[in-house]
């Protein structure tokens, strides 16, 4: 409860008092500040009330923003692992495959012109 929302509810409260008051002593004029207070009382307390939820929203907001950044730099942080270990296992298995290459270079000749073969053959036009 904030400032606003005290002095709200005491002035709505001593409205109350005024037009009661007022009633009793049949006096129009303490009725009339009365109802008065007790307005302006409620819109004081209103505006507390409204002043505190935005500031809720505002620490929730932020909070959030706190919550995304650290997830955010965690993903990053993940990427960059991931990343890291599709580099190296590229690395490898190239190595591995010109190491394969180099000692049977017979079969591979044989495997890029199959290849190459079926290639040619997909793209070719379809003759009607």
């Amino acid at each position: 409860m904030n400032r606003d929302q005290i002095r709200g509810a005491s002035r709505h409260l001593k409205g109350r008092a005024q037009t009661a008051i007022g009633g009793l002593a049949g006096d129009p004029a303490r009725r009339v500040r009365g109802a008065v207070n007790q307005v302006a009382g409620g819109a004081q307390y209103a505006y507390g009330r409204a002043r505190d939820r935005a500031e809720d929203l505002a620490e929730d907001g932020r909070h959030l923003a706190h919550e995304a950044r650290e997830r955010a730099d965690h993903l990053i942080d993940d990427g960059r692992h991931y990343a890291e270990e599709a580099r190296r296992r590229v690395k490898t298995q190239g190595r591995r495959a010109i190491r394969y290459a180099d000692a049977n270079r017979t079969t591979t000749l044989l495997a890029f012109v199959g290849a190459a073969f079926a290639l040619g053959w997909l793209a070719r036009s379809p003759r009607h």
